[in-house]
């Protein structure tokens, strides 16, 4: 096949349609599944090497089509887009992407033996433009380590143990990204957990600031106190509801042309009153209008909480309860 397609430049491995075949195992292959599979078809992947033109590789949901760690799928010098996506048994390590120094796009979704340090990326700085690492719990490391690719316009590292803090980053960090995605071990990462009410502002403004540069960051993204927190507090009553819910959550909300954030309950239908991050609309600009109309039907909607910027103490939270009659 090396022969007849000598300048074969995308390949696809996928799992055998036909059950009873499998690949190779690797090296350091996991000991039960080459047992269950053991009276299986193998198929060689090492002739995967001769096709040294190589500009895409993509292994999808092999199952247990491969086992153990194959470096052979790392040695491409041509390759510039490399797809892992659920690989459950194929052990490896983003040290091992050295191999692949042309790549300019990383794609790996829910693999379970993935390991590494994404400093291990330095080594492709100048050509990496998309990294993509999503369910992949031991991949860690600071993802501000990437903040000085040249060429980066997608970065996201949902699902992963990568650290670092939003707030640190600056106007020269990430000039080219468009598209940013970060877990909630990162400082004000998606679904984070706050340690203190007060630690909230300064994160909101700096992702605010993101957004200038970086259209729609952290949209849909939530954050909450967390209940290590000395702020944190419980209500217990047996006649309470969904809506007696402390306001120990964070959203952001778009007002017109107009972004703020504010507290809420986790079902969000009880919420405090909106910090504002951007200014009112003139009254003189096109959506000022649509802004007035939207403001007036949200404030119509706050009832609990009204007046408060952020969740109430709890001797103020049961004062209002107390008022509810549920005391």
């Amino acid at each position: 096949m090396a022969t007849a397609l000598p300048n074969l430049q995308e390949i696809t491995l996928r799992h055998f349609l036909e059950f009873g075949h499998r690949f190779v195992d690797g090296e350091d292959p996991d000991e039960s599944v080459a047992a269950r599979t053991a009276n299986e078809t193998i198929h060689d992947i090492n002739i995967i090497t001769n096709f040294r033109k190589l500009r895409e590789l993509h292994v999808v949901c092999p199952a247990l089509s491969m086992n153990g760690r194959y470096p052979l799928l790392f040695n491409f010098p041509l390759l510039q887009k490399f797809t892992m996506f659920g690989c459950f048994n194929l052990k490896w390590d983003l040290s091992m992407l050295e191999g692949l120094p042309l790549l300019k796009e990383l794609h790996c979704f829910n693999n379970t033996f993935l390991t590494g340090n994404i400093n291990s990326l330095r080594v492709l700085k100048d050509t990496l433009e998309k990294v993509i690492i999503d369910l992949s719990p031991d991949v860690e490391g600071n993802f501000y380590d990437l903040a000085d690719f040249p060429s980066l316009v997608k970065l996201e590292l949902s699902l992963t143990s990568v650290s670092g803090d939003i707030r640190k980053i600056g106007e020269k960090d990430f000039l080219k990204l468009e598209h940013l995605a970060l877990p909630d071990t990162v400082y004000g990462g998606r679904e984070y957990e706050f340690h203190r009410i007060s630690d909230v502002p300064e994160v909101m403004h700096s992702i605010h600031h993101l957004r200038k540069r970086v259209l729609g960051f952290a949209e849909g993204w939530t954050w909450s106190l967390s209940e290590l927190s000395p702020d944190f507090y419980h209500f217990d009553n047996p006649r309470a509801t969904d809506l007696d819910d402390v306001p120990f959550f964070v959203a952001m909300v778009q007002v017109g042309s107009r972004l703020g954030w504010r507290w809420e309950n986790d079902a969000s239908d009880q919420h405090c009153e909106m910090n504002w991050l951007d200014p009112e609309p003139e009254k003189e600009s096109s959506d000022h209008e649509e802004y007035t109309l939207k403001l007036q039907a949200m404030q119509e909607k706050i009832d609990l909480y009204r007046g408060f910027q952020q969740p109430p103490t709890e001797a103020e939270y049961n004062r209002i309860q107390n008022l509810r009659g549920l005391f």
